[in-house]
């Protein structure tokens, strides 16, 4: 309010100073003397119309500036809204990872970016066993349990996804068929090595099975599906607790 005032004291003070300057040009070059009412007149109807004037006009900008200021408030808390709710729309509930679509769809992205890399899918072995004997509470606890590891197993910059029930999928972006072996061991060992005591003090084991594939280049995402697929049927066919790498799908025609 201050600032107001000070800027529309100046605005009329300075009215007020031109037209007296105007009134000592303009009166004696017509010829009338400057009498005291030609000097109150040339002080005081400038003085108090700018300041009026003024005042109104920049209360009407501060007003206007506060406005903005407020949208622009409104539009940062919306759109930082907007961001909270699609991150949450695109992560599965329980485990914080990327949902079955979305997952999907960073796939695709990163299959853009990137000829190399490689798919693995990762399948808790005899879940529905874990479920029936303790109840759907305590396989979600083993199922946060799994995810944990398979998060400590990768490598920072991959892609994961929970694309089932107890089905995750991670893509190793950039990675050889070496380094994706190397990595889908890594999960393998880290679910391995996780004690599970869902009752009492008796340890209930928890193990993945795996089957990925490496990818060449213009290879779609269902062809690396399929084939990472492939694998982890060999995987839980031959006992499970297992990963098993494809060597590089066919390059498109």
């Amino acid at each position: 309010m201050n600032r107001l005032i000070l800027k529309s004291a100046a605005v009329a003070f300075g009215s007020v100073a031109v037209s007296l300057l105007l009134t000592l040009i303009i009166v004696p070059a017509l010829g009338f003397p400057i009498s005291r009412t030609i000097w109150l007149t040339s002080t005081v109807c400038p003085l108090a119309l700018a300041w009026i004037a003024s005042a109104t006009t920049f209360w009407q900008s501060e007003r206007l500036k506060s406005a903005h200021r407020e949208l622009a408030r409104a539009h940062a808390q919306l759109a930082a809204a907007h961001r909270r709710l699609s991150e949450k729309a695109s992560r599965d509930d329980m485990t914080g990872m990327l949902n079955r679509e979305s997952f999907f769809a960073a796939l695709d992205g990163s299959r853009r970016k990137s000829d190399r890399g490689a798919l693995l899918i990762i399948d808790a072995d005899h879940f529905k066993k874990i479920n029936d004997s303790f109840g759907h509470l305590t396989g979600d606890d083993a199922l946060l349990l799994i995810a944990a590891a398979i998060e400590r197993g990768v490598r920072s910059g991959d892609v994961l996804g929970r694309i089932g029930g107890e089905e995750f999928a991670a893509f190793l972006t950039g990675a050889t068929e070496q380094e994706a072996k190397r990595v889908a061991e890594r999960i393998r060992r880290e679910v391995e090595l996780i004690r599970f005591r869902p009752v009492d003090e008796r340890t209930v084991p928890l193990t993945v099975s795996i089957g990925g594939t490496t990818c060449g280049e213009g290879i779609g995402v269902s062809d690396l599906m399929r084939a990472a697929d492939r694998r982890l049927y060999e995987a839980k066919h031959r006992g499970r607790n297992l990963a098993i790498l494809d060597r590089d799908v066919p390059e498109a025609a």
